[in-house]
């Protein structure tokens, strides 16, 4: 070789899949075993993530609020994640724009499953690395000035008017499921009623034909289930092939309404795509948070409305009042939400309280824990559908990440119950409750319900 002639080039070898899988599944089990033995020995966020203490969080929420008021807000695990559980300190955080959902450069905030082991490190040409594909989430992933360019474009999918609509699908809808679970007798109220409902009108909202609801609702528990992270290799898996699906559907999509637009989300976003005022990708990824996060937030919100209902023996109230199903729903938000806590990252030294945080320092924002913080809710332990909500709860989060979909969320859940209460005033447990075992979402997976 002579010394003008270039190298030949590095040739890298894939990593095999099993051996991918051996080393993610490693990994995870280390992960765990560390955050279980910091569990055991008292650590309160750690207990967050690990049975049986999230099984029911709110114990571990009111240790951590009494931690918070010795440090003016910010409590710091051993994990070494920082924690704010008051309803005051929460507020504070999701309302402060030196906070984002990303680091302050813009990169995502470390991934623990990346080989690699930092947020820049990851090699995209190892599948070793690219195991696990990036759950892209669009505006919850994301901050200014793209965030605020996206939502604006998702803003009129939520217009009062559209609304109006989506009320009356579903009420058609509501009313077609519970004509079902009457003829079965006991039924399962979230595979039967909770999570069809929103399917069906996220369905309508984005003019998805031929609707696949127990398909749909399996994507929906892959990706909700990793806002915990991936817990096995089976579940990265399942997430790489569901991520997969959602974009092959969405893609599809895009090329339909190209060709024949309608009055649907996706044909305006279309229109905008091609405007050159969002790319397909991010196209693609606010059609999949839409459609994913439209209907996991409601179908745990009914689960958990009911489960609150009949534990407190208040569900014959509404049952002689359905009217009362919004202040249900509303009540629900506060004592027992669907999204039980969100993360942000300093963009720049903070300090709250006696504590100082620096830049791209994270901090779980515990949404819950503050609609269970007396100091903004009188007796908070107390689920009471006529409350009077004096202090606003943080179930959908707060500030410039809002959630876009509260509305319908709201509409929705509010439907469920009243339509509920009004065909089967009887409903009964008929079972155990199954729990979804996660710290992010909280609602039952399986609900054995009967109408007596």
């Amino acid at each position: 070789m002579t010394t003008d002639q270039a190298p030949p080039p590095v040739t890298r070898r894939a990593t095999p899949r099993w051996r991918a899988d051996l080393r993610l599944g490693t990994r995870i089990a280390v992960m765990r075993a560390g955050g279980l033995a910091l569990a055991l020995r008292g650590d309160p966020v750690a207990r967050l993530m690990h049975r049986p203490w999230r099984l029911d969080p709110y114990p571990t929420y009111a240790r951590l609020r009494a931690a918070a008021a010795e440090t003016g807000g910010v409590v710091r695990s051993r994990t070494g994640i920082n924690a704010v559980a008051t309803h005051e300190a929460c507020t504070a955080v999701l309302r402060d724009r030196r906070f984002g959902v990303r680091l302050a450069d813009g990169r995502m905030p470390f991934d623990p499953t990346d080989d690699a082991g930092s947020a820049s490190g990851h090699d995209p040409t190892d599948p070793g690395t690219a195991l696990i594909e990036p759950i892209d989430l669009s505006l919850l992933a994301l901050d200014a000035p793209d965030h605020t360019r996206l939502r604006r474009l998702a803003q009129p999918t939520f217009a009062p008017k559209r609304l109006a609509q989506y009320r009356e699908t579903a009420r058609t809808v509501t009313g077609r499921l519970l004509d079902d679970a009457a003829a079965k007798g006991t039924f399962d109220l979230t595979t039967d009623l909770a999570a069809p409902l929103p399917i069906s009108v996220i369905a309508e909202l984005l003019a998805i034909p031929d609707v696949d609801t127990p398909r749909f609702a399996r994507w929906g528990r892959a990706l909700g289930a990793a806002l915990d992270g991936v817990r096995s290799v089976r579940h990265a898996h399942a997430l790489s092939r569901a991520t997969a699906d959602l974009r092959a559907l969405f893609a599809d999509l895009v090329e339909r309404r190209r060709a024949d637009p309608g009055d649907d989300v996706i044909s305006q976003l279309v229109a905008a795509l091609d405007e050159d005022t969002l790319t397909l990708d991010e196209l693609v990824s606010l059609a999949q948070l839409l459609l994913v996060a439209g209907f996991e937030t409601t179908t745990n919100l009914v689960g958990n409305a009911v489960r609150a209902l009949q534990a407190t023996g208040t569900w014959d109230d509404l049952a002689a009042d359905p009217g009362l199903a919004a202040g249900a729903v509303e009540e629900t938000l506060r004592f027992d939400p669907p999204v039980q806590l969100t993360a942000r990252f300093a963009h720049e030294d903070v300090e709250i309280g006696s504590r100082r945080l620096r830049r791209d320092s994270g901090v779980l924002v515990l949404l819950a824990s503050a609609g269970r913080d007396p100091a903004a809710h009188p007796d908070p332990d107390r689920f009471d559908p006529r409350r009077e909500q004096t202090t606003t709860h943080l179930a959908f989060s707060g500030g410039a990440h809002y959630c876009l979909g509260a509305a319908l969320a709201r509409m929705e859940g509010e439907v469920a119950l009243e339509m509920l209460a009004e065909r089967m005033p009887g409903l009964r447990p008929a079972g155990k409750i199954e729990p979804r075992v996660a710290t992010v979402l909280r609602g039952p997976v399986h609900f054995p319900v009967r109408a007596d």
